[in-house]
């Protein structure tokens, strides 16, 4: 039995994405306008940007296509009206970079809606660097006294115990 065979992206879509060494393209689609391309590293935007999987804070699908939310960066919405296999590649890629992923209750938060912050730790397709996020829950300030301090803590405890 043999194995379908991936298309792939068009000679003008693969000059323009300038891969680096062993990557490879994964899956792509038509997007409005161009071409979205998930590969071994990285999302590569139909306008050129290059999102490395460990940098992708979201992804969701719906009716309208892609909403990516890049670490720092503003909500993009990518209009795929055939995404083909993006889907699955993308949520497999984002999920594969997470090493730890963790919710830590603030002192004193609810027990119903517990305010706090999350522990992120990712690792690039292939590399060996971790790195380490903390990402406050809406409405907690990190400035507030006694919250990056009880961050800190917990995060040099997660490490210690997960020996990253």
């Amino acid at each position: 039995m043999r194995w379908p065979r991936r298309s792939r992206p068009s000679a003008e879509v693969r000059a323009r994405l300038h891969l680096q060494r062993g990557e490879r393209v994964l899956a792509h689609a038509p997007a409005e306008p161009g071409t979205l391309v998930a590969t071994t590293r990285a999302l590569h935007l139909p306008d050129g940007r290059v999102i490395p999987w460990e940098r992708v804070e979201r992804a969701r699908w719906n009716a309208e296509g892609l909403e990516l939310v890049e670490e720092g960066a503003d909500e993009t919405v990518i209009a795929l009206p055939s995404p083909g296999a993006l889907p699955e590649v993308v949520q497999e890629r984002v999920a594969s970079s997470i090493l730890v992923n963790t919710h830590v209750a603030l002192p004193g938060s609810g027990e119903d809606e517990p305010r706090g912050y999350r522990l992120v730790a990712r690792r690039p397709p292939g590399g060996s660097e971790v790195l380490w996020r903390v990402h406050y829950d809406a409405g907690v300030d990190p400035q507030e006294p006694g919250v990056r301090e009880h961050a800190a803590r917990a995060l040099a405890s997660l490490r210690e115990r997960m020996g990253i």
